[in-house]
C-alpha cells in the first residue's frame, strides 16, 4: 500500500466532495434537515457527501472496510478501514457558518495511517499519512512551540446531548480559561485537531466523541509533531470518546487541569 499515493488521492476526492458541500450550501433550507436524536442533526447533504465518499473509496482501496457517520456502508474490513465523517460541523452548515469540513481517516488495525480533512470555506486541505509528516494543501505544518499552558489558545467543543457531565465540564472549562489565553469553539472537533496540527491552537479536548470526529485528526497532529491522550491517561482515544491533543509541550499542564476537575462516570 503506498501511503503517499493514497493520500494524494484521498486528498483529491475529499477535495471534490467539500466542493459539492459547499455548492449544495448556497441554496440549502432548513425544512431539509432530520433529527436522528437530541440536536443531532442531519441532512441530505451529509447523506449525498457520505454516498460519493464511500464510492470513491471503495475505488482507491477495495480491499478496506468503513465505519461511517451515516451509515452508508457498515462492512468492516478485516484489517483496513475507513472512517468518515462525510460534514463534520453539520449543526455549521445548516445555520450557514461556515466552520465545517469533510473528514476521513484509514484505520490499519488499531492505529490511524492516514488522513485528510478538508474545509471547502477556506479551501485549506490538511493531510497526513505515516511517516510522511502533515501538511496543509502543498506547505508543511507544526504544531505550535509555545512551552506552557499560560501561552496558550485552547478550543474545545460543548455537549449537545447527554449533559450529565456539564457540571464538571464547566469546572474544566473555568479553569482553562483562567490559565491561558482563552477557550475556543468552533464546533468541528475535526477542524480543532487540524488547528492543533497547524498551530493555531496549542491544545483541544472534547467528550462525547465518536470515531468519525477525531480519525482523520489524529495522525495529521500525531505527523505534525504533536500529542494525543485521553483525558487523564494513555488509552483509546479514537474509539474510546474523549481526547485530548497538544502540541505535546503543555499536555501534562491540559491532563492535570482536567484531572483536578473531571471524574469518570460510574459504570
Amino acid at each position: 500500500m503506498n501511503l503517499n499515493q493514497l493520500a494524494n488521492n484521498l486528498n483529491i476526492l475529499c477535495r471534490s466532495v467539500g466542493a459539492f458541500i459547499r455548492k449544495e450550501g448556497e441554496t440549502f433550507e432548513r425544512s431539509s434537515i432530520e433529527q436522528k436524536g437530541f440536536n443531532d442533526l442531519v441532512s441530505y447533504v451529509d447523506k449525498e457527501a457520505e454516498k460519493k465518499l464511500v464510492e470513491g473509496l471503495r475505488q482507491l482501496l477495495p480491499e478496506a472496510g468503513f465505519i461511517t457517520e451515516e451509515g452508508t456502508d457498515t462492512t468492516r474490513g478485516e484489517r483496513l478501514n475507513w472512517i468518515i465523517d462525510p460534514l463534520d460541523g453539520t449543526t455549521n452548515f445548516i445555520h450557514g457558518l461556515p466552520a465545517y469540513c469533510v473528514s476521513v481517516g484509514l484505520l490499519d488495525g488499531d492505529e490511524v495511517v492516514a488522513g485528510t480533512i478538508f474545509d471547502p470555506n477556506r479551501d485549506e486541505c490538511f493531510w497526513a499519512y505515516k511517516g510522511g509528516g502533515a501538511f496543509c494543501n502543498s506547505s508543511p505544518i507544526e504544531v505550535s512551540d509555545a512551552p506552557a499552558l499560560k501561552d496558550s489558545l485552547i478550543a474545545t467543543g460543548f455537549p449537545y446531548h447527554n449533559f450529565g457531565l456539564t457540571p464538571q465540564y464547566l469546572q474544566v472549562l473555568g479553569a482553562f480559561m483562567s490559565r491561558s489565553h482563552g477557550v475556543r469553539r468552533i464546533g468541528s472537533a475535526a477542524l480543532d485537531l487540524a488547528y492543533v496540527a497547524c498551530g493555531r491552537f496549542e491544545g483541544f479536548f472534547e467528550y462525547n466523541l465518536n470515531a468519525w470526529d477525531v480519525a482523520a485528526g489524529i495522525v495529521i497532529v500525531q505527523e505534525a509533531g504533536g500529542k494525543l491522550s485521553r483525558f487523564t491517561e494513555e488509552g483509546d482515544y479514537v474509539f474510546g470518546r474523549e481526547i485530548v491533543a497538544s502540541n505535546g509541550n503543555i499536555h501534562p499542564e491540559m491532563q492535570q487541569t482536567i484531572g483536578e476537575f473531571w471524574k469518570k462516570p460510574s459504570a
